[in-house]
Order: C-alpha cells, then structure tokens, then sequence
C-alpha cells in the first residue's frame, strides 16, 4: 500500500506488476476500496501476476525501474540502461544494492534497512513508508547534473552489456566455452561407455 501511495505522490506515469502471493488479497481490496486505479487513470497500469519485465524495460518511454534487487531483475534494469530505484527486501538484494548504488552509480535507494528477519515485517511495521518512494523516484528522475550522471552511466553499462552479448563478446565467449566443455564431456564420457561395452 504504501508502494502504491509513493508511486500516486510522484505524480509520474507508473507500471505496477503486482505478483499474486502474500497478501495479494488484501492489497486488491484497499486498491478497490481506495478507488487507486480511478485516482492515478490516465498516468498508471496495474497488471496483476505476471508481465513481460524485460521486454517493458526496453520501451523508451520507461525512464526508471524500481526493483527489489533480485539479480535478475538488476541485470535486465541494467542492459536496458535504466537508473534503478532500489528496494531490497532480504538477504543478496542488499549487497546488490550497495553494488547498484554505491559501486556502479546507477541507482537510488528506498532507505530500506535489513534490520528484520525475513515473515517479521508485521511486528515492526512499514520499513519503507511512500514519502520514501517518492523521494527516490524523484532523485532518478530528477534533471539535475547528478541525475543525468547517473543516466549516461546506466547507458553506459547496456552498451557495455550489448558488447558482451555480441559476436566475440565476454558472454558469447563464455557461452561458446561452455558448449564446447559439455560436447568434450559428453564425448568422453561416451568413449567410456563403448569401451566398456
């Protein structure tokens, strides 16, 4: 809910996905209730379960990604060149995080702390409250000197990913590498199998 009031307090076109799983129910009936969709129509689109992330992070129209840092989800943000607004929930999200933001420069954090073990939330209340969410959002899109640093180097890193990715790039290297030591393995292994026979 509170992700939902910083992302209306933008006042910024949004995508929410919002997975179906704990507490979805809950959430459906304050959006219903809050009449949210009606409030934000015309600058938002909810889409409940599932949605093609990657394949929204590449529009050109989509200007940050606010993510909860699951590698995945970093490296799709990161080789479609989005700033990352960051909102880590548990466990490797956090070092994913300082590696986003800290490191690499591209991203802006919700101020989320790992201070709570992970099924606890309920006895400590919202961590993140919307003020949060709207301030990060903000800073990301923010035009300033800082803001647009921040966005040449999230271009940065996708052309430095599409290289990768490429003819003769670090990732098709790698993947040649890894085709090439499964066939010699399989190779062998069924040498063994007819000299045994």
């Amino acid at each position: 809910m509170e992700l939902g009031l910083g992302l209306e307090a933008s006042n910024r076109p949004f995508i929410w996905v919002i997975r179906k799983g704990y507490k979805t129910d809950e959430l459906a009936k304050w959006i219903s209730e809050e009449r949210f969709e009606e409030r934000t129509k015309g600058r938002s689109l909810l889409i409940w379960d599932w949605a093609p992330q990657l394949l929204i992070l590449s529009h050109p129209a989509v200007g940050v990604f606010l993510t909860h840092c699951g590698w995945n989800s970093v490296l799709e943000g990161l080789s479609t060149g989005l700033p990352l607004v960051t909102w880590p929930l548990f466990s490797a999200q956090f070092f994913s995080e300082k590696l986003v933001v800290r490191v690499l420069s591209v991203g802006v954090s919700v101020g989320a702390q790992f201070a709570i073990k992970w099924g606890d939330e309920e006895k400590y209340g919202v961590i993140v409250k919307r003020e949060d969410i709207k301030n990060a959002i903000d800073l990301a899109m923010d035009e300033d000197e800082e803001g647009e640093k921040r966005r040449e180097r999230a271009r940065e890193l996708a052309a430095m990913a599409t290289k990768a990715r490429g003819s003769g790039g670090s990732s098709d290297q790698n993947i040649t590498l890894l085709i090439e030591d499964i066939m010699r393995h399989a190779t062998v292994k069924k040498a063994n199998i007819t000299e045994r026979v």
